[in-house]
């Protein structure tokens, strides 16, 4: 975490922990207008004349088609086709910025740069140049406009102002993300935390839950083919713009093979957060690999959690999905926010 962010975090009483885990006060609720700490998100620069061509040789989505006003969700992807992390990619100043949680950044930031090879292309960790922000509402655009001269209309979309990037989030209530320099974004901070209340990242994460998006972490690396987790849904894959690496995989599932497995939305009624990896199981499940695994979990303001999990479409069909044990607490199925294409 950049130094002066702290320095100014703690002066808004946040609570720090030794891992960089940033906690308010009586933060625990979920009001109307919220304001976010997003410190749990890293960031990898790509700099370099050859950044966008590297990039395209490596990632699930087309780095084309990031622009200054457009970023996207992408992967990195084992020569198995699984993803070793997945992240959102945008522009700053010219440079390719890949936001993730550190724990997957750390495993990037070492193997990316293995492939540059003659390219002329730099890859580095960038988390302590930037913060990130968020806040969601209905009250978001409202603040914002004060700020920015321009607001992302659609989900993807980014303004660049200010040593700061602006981008629209998917899902509802509307929610947007701010990058930027300590300076910028502290001078930003003062006048939002006004209106919008601080909340806990758990919220922000809970909101990507119910919005579909999935976030590889350190338990599910190499767990998932992108299908799996229904990447294509969110336009984090392109099936059109040449090899990358694992692409055979991933293209031999669309057009040749069969998912089994696809990712859902779910609650489960516990004491104990599940938490990326945890297996379900399902009564009379015909696989050796279980009947799925937890993609990522939060506290539900309706008590118990709410969460997105990878199972056989089978045993999602059969209403039958439990998590720990055949005997454990049973998933009650939700309904994410976009269709399934066949």
């Amino acid at each position: 975490m950049n130094n002066q962010w702290k320095s100014f975090l703690e002066s808004q009483s946040a609570l720090i922990s030794d891992e960089g885990i940033v906690r308010f006060d009586n933060a625990d609720h979920y009001p109307a207008c919220v304001l976010f700490d997003l410190s749990q998100l890293g960031l990898i620069r790509v700099s370099g004349e050859d950044a966008q061509t590297f990039l395209q040789g490596q990632f699930t989505n087309d780095t084309r088609d990031v622009t200054e006003n457009r970023s996207q969700l992408s992967a990195y992807c084992s020569p198995k086709g699984r993803m070793l992390a997945n992240f959102r990619v945008f522009q700053y100043q010219g440079d390719y910025m890949l936001q993730m949680p550190h724990e997957t950044l750390s495993t990037v930031v070492k193997r990316l740069p293995m492939f540059i090879l003659m390219s002329k292309a730099k890859v580095t960790n960038a988390s302590d140049e930037f913060v990130t922000i968020g806040i969601a509402g209905e009250c978001a655009e409202t603040l914002l406009v004060n700020h920015f001269k321009s607001i992302p209309a659609q989900p993807g979309d980014t303004t660049q102002q200010n040593d700061m990037v602006l981008i629209r989030m998917p899902g509802s209530p509307a929610r947007f993300m701010i990058i930027g320099s300590p300076t910028a974004v502290i001078a930003l901070w003062k006048p939002l935390a006004a209106e919008a209340s601080p909340a806990n990242s758990d919220y922000w994460t809970l909101l990507d839950i119910r919005a579909g998006i999935p976030t590889i972490y350190q338990e599910t690396a190499d767990a998932f083919v992108p299908q799996m987790t229904n990447m294509q849904m969110v336009d984090g894959v392109s099936f059109t713009k040449g090899c990358y690496t694992g692409q055979e995989v991933v293209a031999r599932m669309k057009y040749l093979g069969k998912l089994k497995r696809r990712m859902y939305l779910a609650s489960v009624d516990t004491d104990r957060q599940p938490k990326p990896g945890d297996e379900l199981f399902a009564p009379g499940s015909d696989s050796g690999q279980g009947a799925g695994r937890v993609v990522d979990a939060r506290p539900s303001p309706h008590g118990g959690f709410e969460l997105l999990a990878v199972a056989e479409i089978k045993s999602f069909e059969e209403n039958n999905l439990h998590l720990q044990s055949e005997q454990g607490p049973k998933l009650k199925l939700g309904e994410l926010p976009y269709g399934f294409d066949e």
